[in-house]
């Protein structure tokens, strides 16, 4: 496998093929939905450069479960504003996009021995909608969230990935929303914070095994060890960076995007795999 590096790299690169790409992006604060950032450029420039699916399944850091992964099933998901202390101008932000739920049905049934179940009652969280709006503003591609079963190891997660890849020949993007680093208590507020040793460690750490393609390592618990638990207090942002990882192959090429560490904890880190 051979990495790219950069955005324009990607798009010079994405080949033409029948088999859709996956995506990882580091959402960070919702703010990135309203403001003029690095990060919503950056996908505006990625979603002119992917191609158009037939549906789009995410994977989002604010959907946990436990003991089941449900699938949302609803024809017309909602927007979900699961945040607080936040201007009004994000609260008032809408991604009217319809579901997909015949596909979704497909998935739950894929997803039988994961304990997969149909519901109906959660749409889209910020996780989703947040990225969504700038890869896809029009909200015109159909759109559902799949839950992350929070009771089952890492290793459960990269599974996830291995039994959605197939969908990827049936014009399906598989999206995983969180961040790679994740420590909100070790937030350093203002421009310019420098980043916590933890933080870059892990961050590359990762890097390097997802460009070696050693996903066994990346989902090893005791050996990431301390390292891990800095990073991730709680390991649902990094989740869905495994689903992603573990639903790509040895076909694809890897396009790492934005890589920075914002406000000196939260790895902003987005990257693609891609068919050559």
């Amino acid at each position: 496998m051979t990495a790219t590096r950069t955005l324009d790299d990607l798009k010079q690169g994405l080949a033409p093929s029948d088999r859709m790409p996956v995506v990882f992006l580091g959402h960070g604060s919702p703010m990135n939905a309203i403001e003029d950032t690095a990060y919503s450029r950056a996908w505006t420039e990625l979603g002119r450069a992917l191609p158009r699916p037939k549906a789009i399944l995410v994977v989002s850091a604010h959907w946990m479960t436990r003991g089941t992964t449900l699938v949302d099933v609803s024809a017309m998901p909602k927007t979900i504003h699961d945040f607080y202390g936040f201007p009004d101008a994000l609260f008032a932000q809408r991604y009217p996009a319809q579901g997909a739920p015949e596909m979704a049905r497909e998935v739950v049934s894929l997803l039988a021995s994961h304990h997969a179940e149909e519901d109906d009652t959660w749409g889209l969280d910020h996780g989703a909608w947040t990225v969504l709006k700038f890869l896809y503003p029009g909200a015109d591609v159909p759109v559902f969230q799949v839950s992350i079963d929070m009771g089952r190891g890492l290793e459960h997660q990269l599974e996830i990935g291995r039994t959605l890849s197939e969908l990827r020949d049936r014009g399906v993007l598989i999206l995983g929303s969180g961040n790679v680093v994740h420590n909100l208590g070790a937030m350093k507020w203002g421009q310019g914070a420098r980043p916590h040793d933890f933080a870059l460690e892990f961050d590359t750490l990762f890097a390097d095994r997802l460009e070696d393609r050693d996903l066994a390592a990346l989902a090893d618990r005791q050996g990431l060890g301390p390292l891990l638990r800095m990073a991730h207090p709680s390991v649902d942002h990094y989740m869905p960076a495994l689903t992603i990882a573990g639903a790509s192959d040895a076909r694809d090429d890897l396009t790492f995007m934005t890589d920075a560490i914002d406000l000196a904890s939260i790895s902003m880190r987005s990257f693609v795999f891609h068919a050559r």
